[in-house]
């Protein structure tokens, strides 16, 4: 029986276009196609992964302002103490509709950076 590990060993060292000769020579030897079960396999597992990825929790939020208010300046002090901006950027991102003030960070510090953001008059969501 061949030894499997120095199998793995030199099919490792492969370059790519070497690895898609071998899967031709491969195919044509055996009669096969790699490319069915390949196919097969991902349509049958893709259900699966999408309910594992659907019943995780997200723990990655980003705060988005959707409108500053009526309270603009009480917005852009809010947007300068949570991500150190300064006047000019924090003006230009209370301004613009959409602006992702913090992004990726956890649910603690989400909601409590959009709390602090509607208590000064803003409007935001977590995406």
């Amino acid at each position: 029986m061949a030894d499997l590990a120095k199998l793995v060993d030199e099919l490792s060292a492969l370059s790519v276009l070497e690895a898609a000769e071998l899967v031709k020579a491969l195919e044509e030897k055996w009669g096969v196609s790699a490319a069915a079960p390949v196919a097969v396999a991902a349509v049958a597992g893709s259900a699966p992964a999408a309910a594992a990825e659907a019943a995780e929790e997200k723990t990655e939020f980003d705060v988005v302002l959707k409108d500053a208010g009526p309270k603009k300046i009480e917005v852009i002090k809010v947007i300068r103490t949570l991500t150190s901006l300064g006047l000019v950027e924090a003006k230009t991102m209370a301004e613009t509709a959409g602006s992702k003030v913090l992004s990726g960070v956890s649910k603690q510090v989400a909601a409590d950076a959009k709390s602090k953001l509607e208590a000064a008059g803003g409007v935001v969501e977590l995406a």
